[in-house]
């Protein structure tokens, strides 16, 4: 029986195994351009554009950023990296990923640990600074609910938890065409990488 293709040709001409991804089929500028046309939220957003995986990743670094001074910039670089993975696979929400299973979960893993070698992080992060990082999602989708998703604040404390208000001054989503994000994404990573 004839095995399904389980590899992507990506923009730059490299060809990705999803079920064996090598650091070396990995290049910024595929996963800026995938996520910069991903939407979260399923696409069920307010606004002229949808609001994609890479502006919540620019987001998620920058309250990364405010909320552990000090880290070191490759932290900064798995906070901007944390839902890499997505220039393949997507971004499902949550109840999606459940009805899947465990497999998602595994294909996900794989793909993190090949991203996070190719830019010189561990395979697997720190616990306390996953943990960090995903305080930083959290805070960021409970901004995005109330912001662009149609959430009232109750229901995003409820489903995101109740965020306090220093972790959200002067943070506000503004929504950008895909192209502009992509730069953002790149550039930022550019900045992070000569820190390194």
């Amino acid at each position: 029986m004839k095995q399904a293709r389980a590899w992507q040709r990506m923009l730059s001409g490299r060809r990705l195994d999803l079920l064996d991804p090598t650091p070396m089929d990995i290049e910024i500028e595929d996963i800026a351009h995938g996520l910069a046309f991903v939407a979260r939220w399923n696409g069920q957003t307010f606004g002229d554009w949808p609001y994609s995986v890479a502006e919540h990743s620019l987001l998620v670094e920058e309250i990364f950023r405010r909320s552990n001074p000090g880290e070191a910039a490759r932290w900064h670089l798995a906070a901007l990296l944390h839902d890499a993975p997505e220039y393949v696979i997507g971004d499902m929400i949550s109840p999606v990923k459940a009805a899947v299973g465990p497999g998602y979960g595994a294909l996900d893993e794989r793909l993190t640990a090949a991203i996070h070698i190719r830019f010189g992080l561990p395979a697997a992060l720190p616990p306390s600074i996953k943990k960090a990082i995903k305080s930083a999602d959290k805070t960021s989708a409970w901004l995005e609910a109330v912001q662009i998703a149609g959430f009232t604040e109750a229901e995003a404390d409820r489903f995101f938890g109740k965020q306090a208000a220093q972790n959200l001054k002067g943070l506000s989503i503004q929504l950008r065409p895909p192209i502009q994000v992509r730069t953002a994404f790149i550039s930022r990573h550019t900045e992070l990488m000569k820190k390194l």
